[in-house]
């Protein structure tokens, strides 16, 4: 009987679907709850912290384009850290991986019950989260499958809503009831202008993570040293000339104190401009936020389970139902903590905190990249400027400077737990050494378990 180490994955995703793939798992729902609070931090330029984030977001990606192209089988970042470093600091990788998913199954659970669902029922963010979580949890456990093809009429979807608020925004300042001044006025009282914009930066990377899921799926792309790098810049590319659209519109329509205070900011900008009705866009955002949810959610389940069975986590995670063959300890373990986390911070805070964890992964796949420029690799792969991942691992450190002290409390929790646990997952390995040889050996063990990120696999 042949094993999945025998047997490659099928090459079948072609340069556009594996652009659509990206695409989707960056735009959608981050940036539908958090617009109102990044200017909140940098005043009404809320285009600013946008683009910062974009631009901070292509130094990772690009490290990520040549590890993925250099290693193209799944594995991602726990496995580029496995290979530079060793089990220690691959399974510290693929636990924040798994915990940044957690949270933002957490963030995006308030999300969807903010102002979004009260243009159809007015109740407590508390029961509505945990109601939400739940049917999640039970849907996941029934058995969720997304295709590359149902993920590209997502995607389209979730454009077309962020399209409408850059029309609706457009509309506005044309019949003259916007105004155009608020989008070079950045700062606030507590913060300066350049301390406005790296702290509207680390609330919007949250909108732009996800990228890092791809390299899960350059195994089953054709012609990945060609193809993933085209897909990758053009879909974040696309992300961000969209967000930074859907930045300028929000601002010049609704004024910055109004938008700070909403938790469905984008539904500002559709009642101001009229002409849509708020139930349709409000349906729009919450299907673009519980499509997120769910496949995070599913992302979280799977890893904890494939680390689970790789002896990384208890075993009991890797339970599953007879039927359905579905994970269902890990996803009633996963969603537990997300319920728990839904109650216990706002959306501000759960996103920083992911940003936080996924600035730790980013950091190890940048120095990764520099530790593993010794191994030739796949010929011919894509290969960034040495500058780039070396601003990319200090831009993970600039960033984290600028993360409030409540969440660097959560989030210094969370990596201690990590580091506990691998530790002990290092020392039940043995000593490892690692693996920058011409073969190209693959690392078994947590690096094939959590190679998925808190955007969501949906190949």
């Amino acid at each position: 009987m042949s094993t999945a180490k025998d047997q490659p994955l099928r090459r079948a995703l072609t340069t556009p679907l594996l652009y659509f793939f990206i695409l989707g798992d960056v735009l959608g729902a981050g940036v539908y709850v958090l617009i109102g609070e990044v200017a909140a931090d940098a005043g009404g330029a809320v285009w600013v912290p946008l683009a910062t984030a974009l631009a901070l977001a292509l130094l990772t990606a690009a490290s990520y384009a040549e590890l993925a192209t250099k290693y193209p089988r799944a594995g991602g970042a726990s496995h580029y850290a496995t290979r530079a470093y060793g089990p220690f600091a691959g399974f510290l990788a693929g636990f924040c991986m798994l915990a940044a998913g957690v949270v933002s199954v957490a963030a995006l659970a308030r999300g969807f019950a903010g102002d979004y669902l009260t243009a159809f029922v007015t109740l407590p963010v508390a029961l509505v989260a945990v109601v939400f979580l739940a049917a999640l949890a039970l849907l996941n456990a029934r058995g969720i499958r997304e295709s590359t093809r149902a993920n590209v009429v997502a995607t389209l979807v979730e454009l077309a809503g962020l399209a409408t608020v850059v029309v609706l925004g457009a509309w506005l300042l044309l019949r003259g009831d916007g105004d155009p001044g608020r989008l070079v006025r950045l700062g606030t009282p507590g913060h300066g202008a350049a301390a406005a914009v790296l702290s509207g930066a680390v609330l919007a990377y949250y909108s732009f993570v996800g990228f890092e899921t791809s390299v899960n799926v350059a195994e089953e792309t054709r012609d990945p040293r060609r193809s993933y790098p085209r897909a990758l810049f053009g879909a974040l590319l696309t992300a961000g000339v969209v967000y930074v659209l859907v930045g300028l519109a929000a601002s010049a329509a609704v004024p910055t104190s109004t938008l700070a205070r909403s938790s469905g900011p984008l539904l500002e900008v559709v009642r101001a401009a009229g002409g849509v009705p708020v139930w349709l866009f409000s349906a729009v955002a919450l299907v673009a936020v519980a499509n997120g949810a769910l496949l995070t959610g599913i992302m979280s389940s799977r890893l904890a389970y494939g680390m689970a069975r790789d002896g990384l986590l208890p075993a009991v995670l890797t339970r599953v139902l007879p039927v359905r063959r579905t994970p269902w300890a890990a996803i009633a373990v996963t969603t537990a903590l997300s319920m728990l986390l839904a109650l216990t911070g706002s959306v501000a805070t759960l996103a920083s905190t992911l940003v936080l964890l996924l600035l730790v992964v980013f950091f190890l796949v940048n120095t990764a990249l520099l530790v593993l420029r010794r191994d030739p690799g796949t010929e011919g792969h894509f290969r960034a400027p040495t500058a780039v991942p070396v601003l990319g691992a200090a831009s993970c450190v600039l960033l984290a400077t600028r993360v409030e002290p409540e969440v660097w409390l959560r989030g210094l929790v969370v990596i201690g737990v990590g580091l506990v646990l691998a530790a002990v997952a290092a020392a039940r390995r043995g000593p490892e050494r690692p693996a920058t040889g011409r073969d190209g050996a693959e690392p078994s063990g947590a690096e094939d378990a959590a190679g998925t990120g808190p955007g969501g696999d949906r190949a």
